[in-house]
């Protein structure tokens, strides 16, 4: 039989995903699962997005421009300018998704057996994108007890060798919910310009900062024009997961032109989900102030309800809507499988990421859970309840 190539062999599974057919199964028992393991939002997709693909006269569904369509890339930049970056329409690729960005960049900037420094706990499709374009990852672990945040730069220097092409950043955070303050970015800023590296920012969370935090873009410093390049995606910003569109930004001339050439092998990204992209930029900014609100709420509210619970320890989120919580068990990978296979709360239970798969380090992360507070206030409540007892029985059974 012909074999597989060991890239694919090596390509990691979600840690987010591979539970799936375990909660498939409890769904089929008619089971009620409360999922707390995805960055599904349940807040509505804006109205005007969706009505521009509904009222939309299109006879033939054809190409866009390989970097996206020209009046969606204009409009975008006026909506980067409006946060205060310097980015033009001819700075900015139009992607299929977050993910597509990621790739390209890696493919842009760096060849097989390169090095990419990455704080952990990171986006667990990091490993996966660097998997498929033969990059190895150097990670640099930040700490729950500090809320995640930034390493000492003195432990990036450490891992700065030949190899070495970009350091790679989420901000905010996915798993953690940490948002990198003015100082931190500033710092990783002078770490680049002195070693010659690349600042990947992957900021598709950049709308959502708690607290009157502010978000700090790795664009805003005019000293890293041709070092920063930035991934965003309308994914979690309008809540439209399932348009995949996403988009690669850089001042760097070489690396559009480069990227372009990733863009044109893959003909264009999806017309319809541009057409609904381009519309969601028109969204007033009291969507944004009640979808922060609202976050800000569930946040809290499940901080203080996992504190409650013995033996859990969370680190408070600052932005996105995620946060790692540290449980009283040995293997959380083995918790999150009990949870779908043997265990319900008059017929309910959660569904949780466990976090060991959003580290490169083995066997770190192992009693850590991923959780996203994107329900509504009485099913995160219930959810926080069913997690506490569960933690009771699981804990009397092992």
């Amino acid at each position: 039989m012909p074999k597989i190539s060991n890239k694919g062999l090596e390509m990691p599974e979600s840690p987010i995903r591979k539970l799936v057919p375990f909660a498939e199964a409890a769904t089929k028992k008619g089971r009620k699962i409360y999922q707390l393991n995805i960055g599904q939002p349940d807040i509505k997709t804006p109205e005007a997005a969706l009505d521009a693909v509904r009222k939309h006269d299109i006879e033939v569904l054809s190409y866009s421009h390989s970097a996206g369509f020209e009046s969606y890339r204009e409009k975008l930049a006026g909506y980067y300018q409006k946060t205060a970056l310097p980015v033009n329409k001819e700075d900015i690729i139009i992607t299929t998704g977050g993910s597509e960005a990621l790739l390209f960049a890696m493919g842009s900037i760096t060849d097989p057996g390169d090095e990419v420094i990455i704080p952990e706990p990171f986006y667990a499709n990091y490993n996966g994108f660097a998997t498929a374009s033969g990059v190895k990852i150097k990670p640099i672990q930040s700490s729950i007890e500090n809320n995640f945040a930034l390493p000492p730069i003195s432990e990036f220097e450490k891992l700065i060798s030949e190899k070495t092409k970009a350091i790679l950043l989420c901000n905010p955070g996915n798993p953690t919910g940490y948002l990198y303050t003015k100082e931190e970015v500033k710092q990783l800023a002078d770490l680049a310009l002195k070693h010659d590296l690349f600042i990947v920012s992957d900021e598709v969370y950049r709308e959502f900062a708690y607290d009157g935090a502010e978000h700090h873009s790795i664009m805003s410093l005019p000293e890293l024009a041709e070092n920063a390049i930035m991934v965003d995606s309308v994914s979690k910003r309008y809540s439209m997961c399932g348009a995949r569109i996403g988009c690669l930004v850089s001042k760097n001339k070489e690396v559009i032109a480069t990227a372009m050439k990733f863009a044109q092998a893959r003909l264009s990204p999806p017309t319809f989900a541009q057409i609904a992209s381009e519309a969601a930029l028109d969204t007033p900014q009291s969507y944004f102030d009640d979808v922060i609100e609202q976050y800000t709420f569930r946040r809290n509210l499940l901080v203080e309800g996992l504190e409650k619970i013995e033996g859990v320890k969370v680190a408070k989120p600052k932005g996105a809507f995620y946060c790692i919580a540290e449980l009283p068990v040995e293997d959380a990978d083995d918790f999150a499988r009990w949870l779908l296979e043997d265990f319900q709360d008059d017929n309910e239970t959660v569904m949780v990421a466990p976090a060991a798969g959003f580290y490169s380090t083995p066997n770190t992360g192992k009693n850590q859970v991923r959780i996203a507070y994107v329900l509504k206030k009485e099913n995160l409540e219930r959810a926080i309840d069913i997690l506490e007892k569960a933690l009771k029985e699981y804990n009397q059974q092992h």
